[in-house]
């Protein structure tokens, strides 16, 4: 199962970059002021009004960038830094979880698939390890128990890729809505801009290596079950 240590390793290493990158990012945006002067909070409140959405609750959370919008209790969490900061990171990142919040109201396509996967993969997610194992180590005797970690995994993958298109559309959502509204302005909206794209491009490295593990699975399979 080496090949399977190594595309985490690589990955882990990427995405460790990519991770670090971002951190940087928003620690840089998040010291320079919005001319607009808004908190986290206030750009949230307003996009929401703005959208006409009027059952959402702002709340503030805990840790660092933990931000997220939960369509469940239809609740936009922000962290401290960007609840209460009149920043250009706070501006980008509350616009962007109201962004799920507007995604939500209007019925986006991929987010209600998304929503409905979710408990089907938090139950996938306990087995899938240790079936997928078994599965490599029994394969010249019980190939069907692989064949059932690669569709389990299977799942996992598509719930990562279906994710992209969530979190481009509503990072798409909440920089025109930004611009729209003057909420940051020429050199503060690439930093906007800047700041969301590292931000997504985290989604990217974790569907990637989820569809390059996936691959080798399935390669597997279909080398031992050849034999």
């Amino acid at each position: 199962m080496w090949p399977v240590y190594l595309i985490s390793v690589v990955f882990m290493i990427v995405g460790f970059l990519v991770g670090s990158k971002l951190k940087s990012k928003m620690k840089k945006y998040g010291e320079i002021r919005t001319r607009s002067g808004m908190t986290g909070r206030d750009v949230a409140e307003r996009m929401l009004r703005d959208n006409d959405i009027r059952d959402v609750r702002v709340v503030q959370g805990e840790g660092f960038l933990s931000d997220h919008y939960n369509p469940a209790t239809k609740t936009v969490t922000l962290s401290p830094m960007i609840y209460q900061s009149p920043s250009i990171a706070a501006a980008a990142v509350a616009a962007h979880e109201v962004g799920h919040a507007v995604q939500h109201a209007h019925a986006y396509p991929w987010l209600q698939l998304r929503s409905k996967l979710v408990p089907v993969v938090q139950v996938s997610g306990y087995l899938v390890q240790i079936v997928l194992f078994l599965g490599v180590i029994l394969i010249t005797i019980f190939p069907q128990l692989l064949l059932a970690g690669i569709f389990l995994f299977g799942l996992t993958t598509l719930f990562t890729v279906i994710t992209l298109p969530v979190e481009f559309d509503a990072s798409a959502r909440a920089l025109a809505w930004i611009k729209d509204k003057n909420i940051a302005t020429g050199e503060e909206f690439d930093m906007a801009k800047d700041g969301l794209k590292w931000a997504a491009s985290t989604y990217v490295i974790a569907a990637l290596q989820s569809i390059a593990t996936l691959a080798y699975y399935v390669m597997l399979y279909m080398g031992r079950s050849r034999d």
